[in-house]
């Protein structure tokens, strides 16, 4: 298939009426990708801009902008400049880069709009044997996906199936310019070294190295999908929450089934997933007897067993002391465990009562209509609230008197609306 067919083919999966943009380097790739892009927009109308991420990292930053703006001009392509700056703090300069050329392109590409990038098969073997060289998994070995959904928009790599030899033979017979990336030369970097040095010594030795990879990338993505879908099998019936596993179902699956399940999860609320040493004492912990306090943590997220139950979550932040603050009762105040999304008001009586929010210290107890008089200690463990979020609950007051356990119980002339307590 030409590249105009794949761009054709793009454009006919991107989401109708929403434009498309195109992740603009300066590079061979990107410059090719553009401008067929501009092609086709001629022929099948749709709005195309371009986004061109500026790192700041070497002095020909500024070359390969200016690039951008007159190709763009010469297309006619509106063109969005990101201008970042790149924290390597704890990671390499290259995991860095892309994580803040990512954040660039979510504030740029709103949701349900499609986003282009110009990665090819060469890019897509040195993605894999990167990922196999690293140990990864099937997932890592699947490399980069043609299409996938991404943060609410569409993500698409149209030029994947073409090699880098293939793209820069139409792009001299369009008459396209570009600009190397004077980096792309340095082979203290991992992918440049395989590019250089790798790929070139497999390609002598089997010619079709290339496609072989790119076809060993797509089997695995396919084997990845199934896997995707035996998992979500598991998380229903574990429950069918992704926060909160039924530890009784993970006991009755094989461990690599459990591994994949847990992992799955994490994916579905965006935690990071475990590092396979934190994984398997986490698996271990699964047996521990009620009472425990099981807490396993990685970087970004952590486990915790209660009743049962196998809880994911991000690592809660430390509250401030003593906090406390003035609510009319509506919802959608923030807090420091998140926003209300329930309302409190007199029974008999209007919205914007004046109350006072604290989180629970200790000791309280509630005036339960037809309940009588119940410690707040009570109903979190009856409302079978996990102990490490019991110092997080909210309180609400009235005159000094507590009228409210935010989500678990009110007092006797006073309602709740909603569901939830608080949305983190």
């Amino acid at each position: 298939m030409s590249p105009d067919s794949l761009i054709a083919n793009a454009l006919a999966q991107s989401p109708p009426d929403k434009p498309v943009w195109v992740a603009l380097s300066g590079g061979l790739d990107s410059c090719l990708l553009l401008t067929l892009a501009a092609r086709a927009a001629h022929r099948f109308p749709r709005p195309v801009y371009a986004v061109h991420v500026n790192h700041g990292l070497q002095s020909a930053a500024i070359d390969f902008e200016w690039h951008c703006r007159r190709l763009c001009g010469r297309l006619g392509v509106p063109l969005f400049v990101e201008q970042v700056q790149v924290d390597a703090r704890g990671q390499g300069i290259e995991a860095a880069a892309r994580e803040t050329r990512y954040a660039a392109f979510v504030r740029r590409v709103r949701e349900g709009e499609s986003l282009w990038l110009a990665q090819h098969a060469d890019d897509q073997a040195e993605t894999l044997l990167l990922a196999a060289l690293r140990g990864s998994g099937v997932r890592g070995l699947a490399g980069m996906p043609s299409v996938r959904e991404w943060q609410g928009r569409c993500v698409m790599r149209p030029l994947l199936e073409r090699s880098r030899s293939e793209l820069e033979g139409v792009a001299r017979k369009l008459d396209i310019d570009w600009i190397e990336d004077p980096t792309n030369a340095d082979i203290d970097l991992d992918r440049n070294f395989l590019r250089h040095r790798v790929m070139p010594l497999l390609t002598s030795r089997w010619s079709q190295a290339l496609r072989s990879l790119a076809q060993s990338a797509h089997l695995a993505g396919e084997a990845d999908e199934l896997l995707d879908e035996l998992a979500a099998l598991d998380l229903a019936a574990a429950g069918g929450e992704p926060h909160r596993l039924r530890i009784e179902a993970l006991r009755t699956l094989s461990a690599p089934r459990q591994r994949l399940l847990i992992r799955h999860a994490c994916q579905r609320l965006e935690l990071p997933t475990p590092p396979a040493a934190r994984l398997a004492t986490l698996l271990e912990q699964l047996d521990a007897r009620d009472g425990a306090q099981v807490r396993v943590v990685w970087p970004g997220a952590e486990a915790r067993c209660w009743r049962d139950r196998l809880y994911l979550q991000a690592p809660m932040s430390e509250l401030p002391a003593h906090w406390q603050c003035d609510w009319d009762g509506r919802p959608g105040l923030m807090t420091p465990v998140g926003r209300i999304e329930q309302g409190l008001f007199p029974s008999n009586g209007a919205p914007g009562a004046a109350l006072r929010l604290t989180l629970r210290r200790g000791g309280e107890s509630l005036r339960v209509a037809g309940r009588g008089r119940r410690d707040v200690k009570r109903l979190l463990q009856e409302a079978a609230i996990p102990p490490w979020q019991r110092s997080r609950q909210l309180l609400a007051w009235h005159e000094g008197v507590l009228v409210a356990v935010l989500g678990v119980a009110v007092a006797q002339g006073w309602r709740q609306t909603g569901q939830a307590s608080v949305v983190s």
